[in-house]
């Protein structure tokens, strides 16, 4: 597994990550079972960094975490986690310091331990991004040993932007796929200006870009590919990137096209992912096993072509970007 620089911390991760959002919840049943096994194929592959939230499962998969890293001992890896998204109703005016600092000591608990490694504003509502005052927060909890680092979930471009204006924003996580390919254009030239951590989530857009759904494919009730495509309980662009399903399952047969022979669908769209030099690590999710090992395999796949690179330009430009562009 190759590492990567992430941003200013002085830590180095692993370029595929483990995103720990489907353990959780939202994604349909795991089992305890899988959902452990998953995360160790994930590190026995070489893996050092992890992307959590509070709110994933209430808590489950902070917990199934620290279980995890327990059982195996020995140096631990980076492990990431979210706030902010269980302010009620979800304001800026409940961003305070009395509930980030509850949050926090919420986590600590989850994941057992006493200094959190990287926690970020949980897509927080736009006017966030104003009060300066919240981040002097954040920075109070550094000082105070709760966390070393902090940095910002976003769901726009623009949001990102504005984030890293905040001197000590370290890390910056945000959808970036073949499906949206914004981030490129603007984003990543001022994250590596400012040496800002760039995590990738959503990188095979909910699962489309694992080439292995259909327009038959069914969702359990209380998967988000199943309740929230129209952003019924949160930002629809989290749910297959925002692209309509029978528009992305069109393109996905044209993407098809242009993956080799040996390699699978998933592995070649993260691979185009790890092209992009200002991303530090991609967060694919895994709900078992076998789904970890396959992700984790793209870190040593060989670069695309000029060619590929250039033919999914196209493609985006033609057939995704009048639904994404301009949204996020």
């Amino acid at each position: 597994m190759k590492q990567r620089t992430f941003g200013r911390t002085g830590k180095t991760v692993s370029e595929i990550g483990f995103g720990a959002w489907a353990i959780g919840g939202a994604w349909g049943d795991v089992s305890k079972e899988d959902a452990k096994a998953a995360l160790h194929a994930s590190l026995d592959a070489g893996t050092t960094f992890i992307d959590t939230a509070d709110v994933y499962g209430d808590g489950r998969s902070e917990q199934l975490i620290a279980e995890v890293l327990k059982e195996r001992g020995g140096d631990k890896p980076y492990v990431a986690t979210k706030l902010g998204r269980r302010v009620s109703p979800h304001v800026a005016e409940g961003f305070t310091r009395a509930n980030l600092t509850a949050f926090v000591e919420r986590s600590l608990v989850n994941l057992q331990t006493d200094c959190l490694d990287l926690i970020q504003l949980h897509c927080p509502p736009p006017a966030v991004y104003y009060q300066q005052e919240v981040f002097g927060f954040m920075d109070d909890l550094v000082a105070a040993g709760k966390i070393r680092h902090y940095g910002v979930s976003v769901e726009k471009v623009e949001e990102a932007l504005k984030a890293i204006e905040f001197p000590n924003v370290q890390s910056i996580q945000i959808i970036y796929n073949i499906f949206r390919q914004r981030p490129a254009r603007l984003f990543f030239a001022e994250a590596k200006k400012r040496q800002v951590g760039v995590i990738a989530r959503v990188p095979l857009a909910s699962g489309l870009l694992t080439g292995k759904m259909n327009a038959a494919t069914a969702f359990a009730a209380d998967d988000h590919r199943a309740f929230n495509r129209n952003g019924e309980a949160f930002d629809k662009g989290e749910t297959f990137s925002g692209v309509p399903y029978d528009v992305a399952l069109d393109v996905v047969e044209e993407i098809r096209r242009l993956v080799p022979e040996q390699q699978s669908m998933a592995e070649f769209a993260l691979r185009w992912i790890l092209m992009e030099d200002a991303v530090s690590t991609v967060i694919p999710g895994a709900r078992n096993a076998q789904q970890a090992q396959s992700n984790s395999r793209a870190s040593d796949a060989p670069a695309l072509s000029t060619e590929t690179m250039a033919a999914l330009r196209d493609i985006y430009a033609k057939r995704i970007a009048q639904y994404v562009h301009h949204n996020w």
